[in-house]
């Protein structure tokens, strides 16, 4: 049987030479029966050599004693199914020397009775590398234990030894439960089951502070970090741990320090609640400020809008008449005038929006479709020194928020970076696709998801810091007073919050300023855009109930429908107008009311005069805030409200689609 080959054939000698481990087989007298030519490079013999040979021949001289009982005792076991590769030996070449091996050992009965396959590995580099990851865990400033979900130990390096005060064969293989105090030895496996069955993807920071127990029973106070790892031979938790009790000491110190100066600190807190209180009253009194004056502010500059335009319908209808060049002057200057009615009615709306009381109406909107139609406005408005560039992302998803308050954002933002590039410069308007996740949504108060972006950069000035961290404030500015309200980032923040979104502001001096505004993302379809037209069509006959308490506004709305071609009953409050409906004995086709008057409500009004007349349309007008017209209860769905201060187009176009019946309801 030489070389073993008569015992098992030539060709299994051939497979256990092509084996990457030296393959020793030994019968149940502990003689060597085949060996693969790995064993002849690991061990240093020839093949010749070990066949027949005893297997101690292979066993360093200071485990020749119990080999032969530890062979006895797995022979006597019989395993059916090999032992994992795990055993760690010592193995002895032909030369003497030693070398660390790791042997899988399984059994297999033949005709010429029981034999014993060992698989030995060399590993000497794994060793080598060990003690070198052993010296990095030993020059590690804290006790570093590492455990099994068993809760036995693993891992230890020199600074566990020294401050639990147990060598390392005595932690080694042993229970955590060691270094764990008597009192709290029960539930401490219950915790460390939930963290193996729930591990952390990232290191504990530390902050976890437990008790401990030296070997000599001795309870201290540690901070421990844990991680999680998975290595070869399966998960472990490694716990840093650090003695704290020079810091409790030390804490206990300070505490006492604290102490005496906590009634400073109490006053100074209280100053700051009082700061921040009179900052909150001051935010609530100006959204109540805006509320209240918003109705009389309103009617006033409806009053001066509307007779403007029939100012300049009479000037254009003289001119036309007599050709006199000096009516256009007068045309002019009427236009002025709307136009700074129109100004001063953009100032209650900020107002209104920073104190989050005006009436919105969201709507599906495409974003790039709204950058492009304001695109020749916005270039006009920030000026020819200033160029600006567009890149809109293809296929951008919508979203929902009110259109013009969304144009009013664009506008504000290209204003305030046309005021930081006095001299010129490049703005950039950018649409892009963003998905929130948990950390960001909870860092930046919204809900997670996708949203669409809205990003516009200049290179102007830049701000500072300290400016910049304030931008968004409420009559914050840098500007002098003629120029700056300090409401207009306020206003930009205002109605991207209320959307249900959020924005953020990145600016160096000398570089330029960036604001990205995320509205969230929605799968509807956009509506589809204003078309323009030569204006609303006029009336075709229809009788339309007026009542307002207002002359000055109530007048002139009167003169506008006349004019197109409406029969027009006016009235000054409810009573007047519920005489005048019982009192018409033909058709009234629509209720133009406003909604706060004295007596009867505009909304009380409507329910009156539907009741006697079923197929009355209704058409609210206000210029009062968001939350009183709620409580007047006008923002249920199906009904229409015209905010003032409106021009003749916009209220023309709110009859004509009353009246023709493209929203159901009255």
């Amino acid at each position: 049987m030489s070389g073993g080959e008569g015992l098992l054939g030539a060709n299994v000698g051939a497979l256990l030479d092509a084996a990457p481990d030296a393959i020793v087989v030994s019968d149940q007298d502990g003689r060597i029966r085949l060996v693969n030519r790995q064993a002849e490079a690991l061990f240093g013999y020839d093949r010749a050599e070990l066949i027949g040979e005893p297997v101690e021949l292979l066993v360093p001289q200071q485990t020749l004693a119990r080999h032969p009982q530890l062979r006895a005792r797995y022979l006597h076991a019989a395993v059916a199914r090999p032992m994992g590769a795990g055993q760690e030996l010592s193995a002895r070449r032909k030369d003497g020397s030693e070398v660390p091996v790791e042997i899988a050992l399984s059994s297999i009965r033949t005709d010429e009775g029981l034999l014993v396959s060992a698989a030995v590995r060399d590993v000497s580099e794994r060793k080598r590398t060990e003690a070198k990851y052993q010296g990095l865990l030993d020059a590690a400033p804290d006790a570093i234990v590492a455990v099994d979900e068993d809760g036995t130990i693993q891992l230890v390096n020199r600074q566990a030894e020294a401050l639990f005060g147990y060598g390392r064969e005595e932690l080694l293989g042993g229970s955590l439960e060691l270094l764990i105090p008597e009192r709290v030895k029960g539930v401490h496996p219950g915790h460390r089951q939930a963290y193996f069955a729930h591990p952390v993807t990232r290191p504990m920071g530390a902050g976890l502070e437990l008790s401990a127990r030296r070997r000599d029973g001795t309870e201290f106070p540690v901070d421990i970090s844990l991680s999680s790892v998975t290595t070869e031979e399966g998960r472990l938790v490694t716990a840093a741990v650090r003695d704290v009790t020079d810091r409790q000491r030390a804490q206990v110190e300070q505490a006492e320090l604290e102490d005496r100066l906590r009634r400073a600190e109490v006053e100074e807190a209280r100053a700051q609640m009082e700061a921040q209180l009179q900052q909150s009253q001051r935010l609530e009194s100006i959204g109540q400020l805006a509320g209240g004056i918003a109705h009389d502010f309103n009617n006033l500059l409806a009053g001066i809008m509307n007779y403007s335009e029939l100012v300049l319908a009479g000037v254009s209808a003289a001119r036309d008449r007599h050709g006199d060049a000096q009516l256009d002057e007068v045309a002019a200057d009427t236009r002025e005038i709307m136009a700074v009615a129109g100004r001063a009615a953009d100032l209650v709306r900020q107002l209104l929006i920073f104190s989050r009381r005006e009436v919105t109406k969201p709507v599906v909107l495409d974003l790039n479709a709204v950058v492009t139609e304001m695109e020749k406005l916005l270039a006009r408005t920030i000026g020819e020194d200033i160029h600006l560039q567009t890149s809109l992302r293809p296929g951008l998803a919508h979203t929902t928020v009110d259109k013009a308050q969304f144009e009013q954002v664009l506008m504000n933002l290209a204003v305030n970076a046309r005021d930081a590039m006095p001299d010129g410069g490049r703005l950039t308007l950018m649409t892009s696709e963003f998905e929130a996740d948990e950390d960001y949504a909870s860092t930046h108060g919204i809900a997670p998801g996708p949203y669409v972006r809205l990003t516009v950069s200049d290179t102007g000035t830049g701000m500072p810091p300290d400016v910049a961290e304030r931008a968004f404030e409420p009559f914050f500015t840098t500007k002098s007073r003629d120029r700056g309200s300090g409401l207009g980032l306020a206003t930009v923040y205002g109605i991207v919050t209320q959307a249900g979104g959020d924005l953020t502001l990145y600016s160096e001096v000398g570089l330029g300023t960036t604001v990205r505004v995320n509205l969230p993302a929605t799968v509807d379809r956009a509506e589809p855009g204003d078309h323009e037209s030569a204006g609303p069509p006029p009336g075709g006959g229809e009788t339309v109930l007026l009542v307002e308490d207002e002359a000055m506004v109530r007048e002139p709305a009167r003169r506008m429908l006349v004019q197109r071609g409406y029969t027009v009953l006016a009235a000054a409050d409810a009573a007047e107008a519920l005489e005048l409906a019982e009192g018409h004995h033909g058709t009234i086709d629509l209720l133009l009311t406003d909604v706060v008057m004295p007596g009867l409500s505009g909304k009380a009004l409507a329910e009156l005069l539907v009741e006697q007349r079923p197929d009355l349309q209704v058409l609210f007008m206000s210029g009062y805030s968001h939350d009183v017209i709620a409580h007047q209860g006008v923002l249920e769905e199906g009904v229409m409200l015209v905010e003032k201060p409106f021009v003749a187009e916009v209220l023309l176009a709110a009859i004509r689609e009353r009246l023709d019946g493209e929203v159901e309801g009255g």
